[in-house]
């Protein structure tokens, strides 16, 4: 029997089934989310497996049918075809958020990014405008739903509690940002959004 190594620090779903890892399956919850909604938010403390789990469903989402061979979800969909959608994730842990200008840039770089990988242009200078467009062009593109994967919704929050007037305009940036994704439900398959705080 093959020795596997315990995960300290891996995020990736990719990694953890393609090396010697060990890994909790949690795929049998992912079709029950196709199912019972739409949108949902993960609030739990850091190291608890959110981004683990966001980049679960960046992979099955992807239809990368061969990551999941032996679990669960291999058993529930047998028989049914594995589909692709277009993916929009935003990942916020990855910035210091002690200017304004951090948040937009963070924003901005990601929407640029989705651009380029799914050749699409948005030339917005709103992030959310942007965001809104996007997701419209993609459902339009490809004719599929779109899936809205976002990690650390609320570090630039966090990052600004001792900053209010910083922090009152990141909650005024996000609260735009955040709200595209009820605006824009019927172009969406699902979205999922993980923090460390209450969603308020």
């Amino acid at each position: 029997m093959q020795e596997r190594n315990m995960p300290i620090g891996i995020q990736d779903f990719e990694i953890m089934r393609t090396c010697p890892y060990v890994y909790v399956d949690k795929s049998q919850f992912i079709s029950k989310l196709e199912i019972v909604g739409r949108a949902y938010f993960l609030t739990r403390p850091r190291r608890f497996g959110k981004s683990l789990f966001l980049s679960t469903l960046q992979a099955y989402f992807e239809g990368k049918k061969e990551l999941f061979k032996g679990l669960a979800i291999e058993k529930i969909k047998a028989g049914s075809e594995w589909q692709s959608y277009p993916i929009l994730k935003l990942d916020l842990n990855a910035k210091e958020y002690t200017e304004r200008e951090h948040l937009t840039t963070i924003l901005n770089y990601h929407i640029k990014m989705w651009e380029d990988k799914y050749g699409v242009k948005t030339n917005c200078n709103d992030s959310d405008t942007a965001f809104a467009k996007i997701i419209r062009l993609l459902y339009e593109k490809f004719n599929k739903r779109v899936v809205i994967l976002i990690d650390e919704y609320d570090k630039p929050l966090i990052a600004t509690l001792e900053n209010e007037k910083l922090q009152e305009q990141y909650r005024s940036m996000l609260k735009a940002f955040y709200g595209v994704i009820k605006s824009f439900n019927g172009c969406i398959h699902l979205s999922f959004l993980t923090g460390v705080t209450k969603f308020s």
